[in-house]
């Protein structure tokens, strides 16, 4: 099963498309695909514990529960070094799956072998 690489690059102040990237993330992990978030702009944010609490809209799941049940299937966070930088977001305290890294990160795990990439 192929890779999928999701691109997210709003924060809270969009909640509805941070849901529906992580409604597709999930979707991914859940069904087996290795599958990573490369979170940029205000979307780094996401990455601190304590910060996914919204609900998007009536009947949409909490964010901080599709962040867990994205965590649990094994789906990765990388969280630009850039953007944790330029927000004095402190890397140590980011979620457990994420990381501070960068594109060539994203490059490397992507591989030889492709993803079927989202971006929102």
């Amino acid at each position: 099963m192929g890779k999928a690489a999701i691109s997210l690059t709003t924060g809270l102040e969009d909640p509805e498309k941070v849901t529906v990237a992580f409604l597709v993330a999930v979707g991914a992990a859940e069904s087996g695909r290795p599958t990573i978030m490369f979170l940029t702009k205000e979307a780094v944010r996401l990455a601190v514990p304590g910060h996914a609490r919204a609900v998007a809209c009536e009947g949409c799941p909490s964010l901080d529960t599709l962040m867990q049940r994205y965590a649990a299937a094994g789906g990765t966070m990388i969280a630009c070094g850039i953007c944790v930088d330029a927000k004095g977001i402190d890397a140590d305290s980011l979620v457990d799956n994420a990381t501070k890294a960068g594109s060539v990160q994203l490059w490397e795990w992507i591989g030889d072998q492709g993803a079927t990439t989202f971006s929102y």
